[in-house]
């Protein structure tokens, strides 16, 4: 594996792998990497003659400082596991790399980033779309990888990726891998207290029982209201936001029958003062 950290380095491997006519799986990341980033690479290892990893803590997506400042940073450990997946390529660039110049590009990315997150963290989709794009035009990827955990966000990137034409990429979205309890694998589980991490599964316990209510009747609307008190219930735990959602328009459906692509229960909870996301499809 090779690290590289420069833009035109990057350009010149990948443009060489595409004159060969090999194909360029691509894996953006913000580092801090867990068995969830490990499966994505794998997924790129199969179907892919590259695989290029990039690993960049992007500060245009965070509209909170403090959690840009505490959010992870592992870039040892983070080279060794690409090593050991067989990547071919860490992209591992600076910030003034990334962003010679201030990025000023804003998106239309329309009803999908309205809302959930894009209602919870202003400007934070467009700075995943101003990143993302980068990337994309920077590795020239046949596919890229993306974990269903950030469920909006995958539609968001595809939306990106219509109004800026990258039509011939294919965007592969991945299942959520799981500790053995339940909890969705995120680069900010390391920052749970121990009572945190013992209180934190119980997300997914509730998403799982909402199945339940809904195989039992209940409205779209009530199953909302089950899942927010159940879990605002345990001790530690506060949910920011429960909505059930179109699984391709992101927006909330009062009726099982108005989800035309599916439906789909995103979630974003505290737990102390880290903030969990995770979802399930009914």
């Amino acid at each position: 594996m090779e690290i590289i950290n420069t833009v035109a380095s990057l350009k010149e491997k990948v443009e060489k792998a595409r004159k060969e006519g090999k194909t360029i799986g691509l894996v953006p990341t913000m580092g801090a990497l867990h068995a969830g980033h490990r499966s994505l690479v794998e997924r790129a290892r199969k179907e892919n003659d590259i695989v290029v990893v990039s690993v960049f803590v992007n500060p245009t997506q965070f509209n909170n400082q403090d959690d840009l400042k505490t959010y992870p940073r592992t870039e040892e450990a983070d080279a060794e596991m690409l090593r050991d997946c067989g990547v071919d390529y860490a992209f591992m660039p600076s910030v003034a790399e990334m962003y010679p110049e201030k990025d000023t590009r804003v998106f239309a990315l329309g009803p999908v980033a309205e809302v959930m997150e894009g209602a919870m963290r202003p400007g934070h989709f467009n700075g995943v779309a101003q990143v993302v794009s980068k990337l994309f035009a920077m590795a020239q990827p046949t596919r890229a990888y993306f974990g269903e955990k950030d469920f909006q966000q995958i539609a968001v990137i595809r939306k990106m990726a219509e109004l800026e034409g990258f039509t011939e990429l294919e965007i592969v979205d991945c299942p959520i891998v799981r500790e053995p309890d339940g909890l969705a694998l995120s680069s900010r589980n390391v920052r749970l207290t121990p009572e945190g991490r013992k209180a934190a599964p119980n997300i997914r316990r509730v998403l799982v029982e909402s199945l339940d209510e809904k195989a039992r009747g209940m409205s779209p609307v009530e199953v909302k209201a089950s899942v927010k008190a159940k879990i605002d219930a345990v001790d530690g735990l506060t949910t920011e936001y429960y909505e059930i959602v179109d699984a391709l328009t992101m927006q909330p459906v009062a009726t099982w029958a108005e989800a035309e692509n599916g439906a789909v229960g995103c979630v974003t909870v505290y737990d102390g003062d880290v903030r969990l996301i995770d979802n399930i499809r009914y």
